[in-house]
């Protein structure tokens, strides 16, 4: 079994070490491209031709699924990817997780880039699930970049900064970038000291969702047990490379690159 998946950069790890902890035995193949994001400042036309390009790396690698682990590529390429790779390849998007968010009933707040929060695309997905619930968008400017470099000091005043405006009565917390999800506990952490209710804050991201169904689509279930013998294929720029320094700042890039055997 062989599962590959996309991002600009490493957004991508969340997901990736969701599939290695349900399919230890399954081969992954992480394409990305880091020098040219971020993505999301791009025009959607652009963004599409990035994303094709990077998923056309990874398909030539011949998987069994793709996973689009980005969220902007997920809202402005999803489809021109499906047409150019399937039904050969199934492709797995990622969406926000704001339908189950709302499923609390709480007051909740979605964090994401500025070019998300507020787009026509979220808000579609409040209107849809989330349209009798207290919601709150906060952009988060330079996030993304910053985890992206595992610059420590820049995500702490990221993180900071989207805290401040994050409402004191939130019980949810939607992690709408999937490069949120690397410093998830840090996210937790600067909203928890603001919060003023009892009730423990929940974060929702999206890697365990896709990665199941990234698993669903090819009709393989979990088995968490299995070997862990998969190997693990990284592109950068469609080129062979290794974990990038960055990656190893993360405990997702720790455990794909301790448990998958050299190729």
């Amino acid at each position: 079994m062989k599962i590959a998946l996309m991002d600009s950069g490493i957004g991508l790890l969340a997901a990736a070490a969701a599939v290695r902890r349900l399919r230890p035995d399954a081969d992954l193949v992480l394409s990305s491209d880091p020098a040219s994001m971020p993505w999301g400042p791009r025009t959607p036309e652009d963004v599409t031709r990035r994303a094709l390009s990077v998923a056309q790396a990874a398909a030539a690698h011949e998987p069994d699924a793709l996973i689009i682990a980005c969220n902007t590529a997920s809202v402005h390429a999803l489809p021109t990817l499906r047409a150019a790779l399937e039904p050969g390849l199934p492709v797995v998007g990622t969406v926000p997780a704001i339908k189950p968010a709302a499923a609390g009933g709480g007051p909740f707040a979605i964090w994401a880039t500025p070019a998300t929060t507020g787009s026509p695309y979220q808000r579609g997905l409040i209107d849809e699930f989330a349209r009798a619930v207290d919601v709150t968008e906060v952009p988060c400017p330079g996030l993304a970049d910053a985890v992206e470099h595992a610059d420590e000091e820049a995500i702490d005043r990221a993180v900071a900064a989207a805290a401040a405006l994050t409402p004191a009565g939130v019980t949810d917390v939607v992690l709408g970038c999937t490069h949120y999800e690397l410093v998830a506990a840090r996210i937790r952490a600067a909203v928890e000291s603001g919060r003023s209710g009892s009730r423990p804050l929940v974060l929702h991201g999206s890697a365990e969702a896709v990665a199941a169904q990234a698993l669903r689509r090819i009709g393989a279930a979990p088995a968490p047990s299995a070997e862990p013998a998969g190997t693990l294929t990284v592109l950068l720029g469609g080129h062979t490379a290794d974990l990038t320094e960055p990656a190893l700042a993360y405990a997702e890039g720790l455990l794909l690159k301790a448990v998958s055997p050299a190729i």
